[in-house]
C-alpha cells in the first residue's frame, strides 16, 4: 500500500513537472530495489523470473488456445525498420496495411478480420491498446522491435489479459531479457524512398553478480511511397535489472516521439488508376487559385511509458509478479480547413469594407494529452500436475481533448491560444481473474479461467453530449486437451468475452457493448522435422460493432452494432523441414465472415440486406517461407502472402469489392563471425514486393458506393548491416 500511495503521489508531483515526475519514479524503483536483503553472491539465470512477466498471460502447448510465436532471432532478420505489424504480416489469419504504403509511419493490423481496435496488445503485460479508441499506435513506438525478446500472437479470445476485451486476437510483447555479458550493437538500415534506421544498443552484462542496465537509440526516417508520406520517427529504451538468487527486479524508461506527414485520406478510383502515389492531405486553393499543398499537414505526437516489475520466486512451488506502470502521451494532428465557418471554431466575425466576413482560411490542431497509470500483479503455483495463475490489474486514464486555431486568413477577435473546444475524459479499468491447467493423467488435462472485469468512462464527445457509462463484464473460459503421444494432441475450448464501445462509437451514435462466444477444436502435431498445428474456429457475437467503411468528418472510422454475426474458418500452420537445408513454413485461413439481416437506413428508408459479409474480411489469407540455408550463418527467405477478396462495406456491392492480391518478400540474412574488434556481422536484406504487383490493401467508404483506396508500394527493397561488440 506504501509503495502505491508513492506512486500515485509522484504522479501528483507530474501534473506540476514531468522533471519532478521522473525522479519520483526511479527512487520508487530504488526504494524497492533496495528493500531487498539478498544473501547470495553467485551469478544466478534470470531466463525463468525474466518470463514470469508475461506467464499470467501467455500459453503453451498445454493450453487449448490457438497462438503463435515469434522469437528473437526471427524478429532480427526482418528488423530493418518496418512497423511492427509489418512483422506480423506471415503470420496465419492475419492482414496488414500501411498509410505510407511501405510500411513506415502509421500501419494496421487485422486478424481474423477485426482491425487492432479488438486486438488486446501488452507490453510485459502491461495494456498499451489506448483507452479510449482501443486503437494500437506502434508508431509512437519506432523501432521498439529491436528491443523485443519474443511475441506470441494468440488467435481468438485467448486467454484472461489485462486491459481491452480481445474480440480478435492477443498480442503481447516481451522485452528483452537480462544477459549475462556485456554487448553493444550498432545497427544502420537504409533503402527505397529515401528510408533508413539507425540503431544504437548496449548492455553491461551481469555486474556485481546481480545487476545489469541495458538501453537503446534508434532515428528512423522514410518519405514514403505516397507523396509527401514522410516520417520522423525517434525511440529509446533503458533498462536497469537486479537479479538475486529468488528476485528479479526490473525499471523500464522507453517511449518515442513520431512526426507523420498525414496519408489517411486515400485516392479515389480515377487516381489510383493515373496517379496512385497521390497525396490529397494538405491540398488547398491561395488567394490567386493556385494549388498548393500545406507543408505542416503532419501528426505529431510523443509517448513515454515506465515500468517497475518485481519478480519473487517465493518456494518451489510459488512465485509472483507485481508491476507498477506509467504511460503519459501528448501530441497533435493539424490541417489547413479552407471556408471554416468561423463560429464553429469560436471566431468572431469581421467587418471588411461593410461585407460581414463569417468564414475563413484557418489552420487548426487538434490536441490529445493523456495520462494512463495503474498495478498489474499476478501468483502463480506449479506443481507436476497444475498450473494455477491468479492475478488482475487496476489502471486508470485521464485525456483531455482541446483544439487551437494558430492561423486564420482574417482577423477576429479571439485571443491567440484559446480553445475552441475542451472535453475532458476519465476511464478505470480493474480486472481480476484465475486460471489453471491441471493434467488429470497422461492423457487428460483440463483448463478452466474466470475473468471479472469493470470499465468506467466518463467524457464529452461534444457540448451536447456527456458519456457516462459503467460495465461489468464476466468470461468465462473453459478446454481439454487430449494427448495421443508425445508428438500428437487434440484440443477443445470455450472462450467468452465482452467489449465495451470507444469514444468514436459514442461520437456518432448510441452503441451497446457487444459479446462474443468463442469456440476453438484444435490438433498439434511435431516430430523432429515437421510440425503441424490445425484449428477450426466458430466466433458468434452479439451486438457486434461492424465497421461500416465510412469515416467520419474527421476521419474516425464508423461503427455500428448488428444483432447477430459470426466468423468461422479453418486454419493450418505448418513446419516442414524438406532436407538439412530447406525448410518450408506455410499457413493458411479459411473462413466465412457474415452478418445475419444486415439492416441499413437508406434514401428509400430501412432496408434488409439479408445476410452478407463482414466488411475487411478475407475469406482467404495464406502465407508460405521457404528458407534456404547455404551455411549456418547464411540463409535466404522467400515469404509469398495471399489475400482473398474483401469488402470495404458491409452490402456485398461490387462497388465495394477489394480484389485479392499476392506479394513476394525476399529476406537475405548473413552473419559474419569474427574474432577481431566485432563479435560478428549481421547483413540483412529485403526486397519487399520482389515481382511488383500492384495491389490495394485497405480502403474507406463514401457514401453507399465511393471508395477512397490505399496502395501499396511495388517493388522495393532494404537492406542493413549490424556490428555486434
Amino acid at each position: 500500500m506504501k509503495i502505491l500511495f508513492y506512486l500515485f503521489s509522484c504522479k501528483e508531483a507530474k501534473r506540476q513537472s514531468l522533471k519532478i515526475y521522473v525522479p519520483c519514479f526511479f527512487l520508487l524503483s530504488s526504494f524497492i530495489s533496495f528493500s531487498q536483503q539478498p544473501t547470495d553472491t553467485i551469478k544466478t539465470k534470470p531466463v525463468a523470473l525474466d518470463e514470469v512477466m508475461v506467464s499470467a498471460i501467455r500459453v503453451n502447448e498445454k493450453t487449448p488456445v490457438t497462438f503463435s510465436n515469434l522469437t528473437k532471432k526471427e524478429i532480427e532478420k526482418r528488423n530493418l525498420g518496418q512497423d511492427i505489424p509489418m512483422l506480423l504480416n506471415f503470420l496465419p489469419s492475419v492482414v496488414t496495411t500501411s498509410d505510407a504504403g511501405n510500411g513506415f509511419g502509421y500501419t494496421g493490423i487485422r486478424v481474423r478480420g477485426s482491425d487492432a481496435t479488438r486486438v488486446n496488445v501488452t507490453i510485459n503485460g502491461i495494456p498499451y491498446n489506448d483507452s479510449e479508441s482501443s486503437g494500437t499506435f506502434f508508431v509512437d513506438l519506432p523501432d521498439l522491435a529491436s528491443s523485443l525478446e519474443s511475441i506470441q500472437l494468440q488467435r481468438g479470445v485467448g486467454t484472461s489479459t489485462n486491459g481491452a476485451g480481445a474480440f480478435g486476437a492477443s498480442l503481447n510483447l516481451l522485452t528483452e531479457k537480462m544477459s549475462d555479458s556485456a554487448r553493444a550493437e550498432i545497427s544502420n538500415s537504409f533503402g527505397s524512398f529515401n528510408s533508413r534506421k539507425h540503431t544504437v544498443k548496449f548492455t553491461t552484462g551481469i555486474l556485481n553478480n546481480h545487476f545489469e542496465v541495458a538501453g537503446r537509440l534508434s532515428l528512423l526516417h522514410s518519405d514514403g511511397y505516397v507523396d509527401r508520406a514522410e516520417s520522423d520517427l525517434k525511440s529509446y529504451f533503458l533498462q536497469g535489472t537486479y537479479s538475486g538468487k529468488s528476485t528479479l527486479i526490473k525499471a523500464l524508461v522507453f517511449g518515442g516521439k513520431e512526426r507523420t506527414y498525414q496519408a489517411w485520406n486515400g485516392i479515389d478510383v480515377a487516381t489510383l488508376a493515373s496517379n496512385p502515389t497521390f497525396n490529397f492531405s494538405g491540398m488547398y486553393t491561395d488567394e490567386f487559385g493556385n494549388t498548393r499543398f500545406y507543408e505542416n499537414e503532419v501528426d505529431d505526437y510523443s509517448q513515454d511509458h515506465y515500468q517497475l516489475h518485481w519478480n519473487e520466486k517465493l518456494s518451489k512451488n510459488w512465485n509472483t509478479n507485481a508491476a507498477l506502470h506509467y504511460t503519459i502521451g501528448k501530441g497533435y494532428y493539424e490541417n489547413y480547413k479552407e471556408d471554416a465557418d468561423f463560429a464553429e471554431y469560436g471566431l468572431t466575425p469581421v467587418i471588411i469594407g461593410g461585407e460581414t466576413i463569417t468564414t475563413t482560411d484557418l489552420v487548426r490542431r487538434k490536441w490529445l494529452d493523456n495520462d494512463f497509470y495503474g498495478v498489474t500483479f499476478s501468483a502463480n503455483y506449479v506443481d507436476e500436475n497444475l498450473e494455477l495463475i491468479i492475478g488482475g490489474a487496476a489502471n486508470n486514464y485521464e485525456g483531455k481533448h482541446f483544439g487551437e486555431v494558430i492561423w486564420s486568413r482574417f482577423a477576429s477577435t479571439s485571443e491567440p491560444g484559446d480553445n475552441y473546444y475542451e472535453h475532458n475524459s476519465v476511464k478505470t479499468d480493474f480486472n481480476i481473474f484465475a486460471k489453471a491447467n491441471y493434467t488429470l493423467n497422461e492423457n487428460w488435462s483440463l483448463f478452466g479461467d474466470l475473468q471479472y472485469r469493470s470499465v468506467a468512462y466518463e467524457t464529452i464527445v461534444d457540448p451536447a453530449k456527456n458519456v457516462k457509462e459503467n460495465f461489468g463484464f464476466f468470461n468465462p473460459k473453459a478446454g481439454m486437451t487430449y494427448t495421443f503421444s508425445n508428438n500428437s494432441s487434440i484440443y477443445l475450448s470455450y472462450a467468452r468475452a465482452n467489449k465495451e464501445p470507444n469514444r468514436t462509437d459514442y461520437e456518432n451514435g448510441t452503441p451497446k457493448q457487444e459479446s462474443l462466444n468463442d469456440f476453438e477444436l484444435g490438433w498439434r502435431y511435431k516430430t523432429e522435422k515437421f510440425r503441424i498445428s490445425s484449428n477450426l474456429y466458430l466466433m458468434a457475437y452479439q451486438d457486434q460493432l461492424i465497421k461500416t467503411g465510412e469515416l467520419d468528418e474527421i476521419g474516425n472510422e464508423i461503427r455500428a452494432n448488428v444483432d447477430e454475426s459470426h466468423r468461422a474458418g479453418i486454419e493450418i500452420e505448418a513446419s516442414f523441414q524438406v532436407s538439412p537445408k530447406l525448410a518450408l513454413n506455410p499457413n493458411i485461413a479459411i473462413s466465412t465472415n457474415k452478418i445475419k439481416d444486415y439492416e441499413i437506413i437508406t434514401e428509400t428508408g430501412l432496408q434488409n440486406f439479408g445476410t452478407t459479409n463482414i466488411s475487411f474480411s478475407p475469406n482467404v489469407v495464406s502465407g508460405i517461407a521457404a528458407a534456404y540455408s547455404f551455411t549456418e550463418n547464411f540463409q535466404i527467405t522467400l515469404l509469398s502472402k495471399f489475400v482473398g477478396e474483401q469488402y470495404a462495406g458491409n452490402i456485398d456491392t461490387e462497388a465495394t469489392k477489394l480484389d485479392s492480391y499476392s506479394v513476394t518478400d525476399l529476406n537475405i540474412a548473413y552473419e559474419l563471425k569474427s574474432k577481431t574488434v566485432f563479435k560478428s556481422i549481421l547483413f540483412t536484406g529485403l526486397i519487399n514486393n520482389m515481382f511488383n504487383a500492384e495491389y490495394v490493401s485497405n480502403a474507406y467508404l463514401y457514401g453507399e458506393n465511393f471508395l477512397s483506396y490505399f496502395p501499396q508500394a511495388k517493388i522495393n527493397f532494404l537492406v542493413g548491416m549490424t556490428l555486434k561488440f
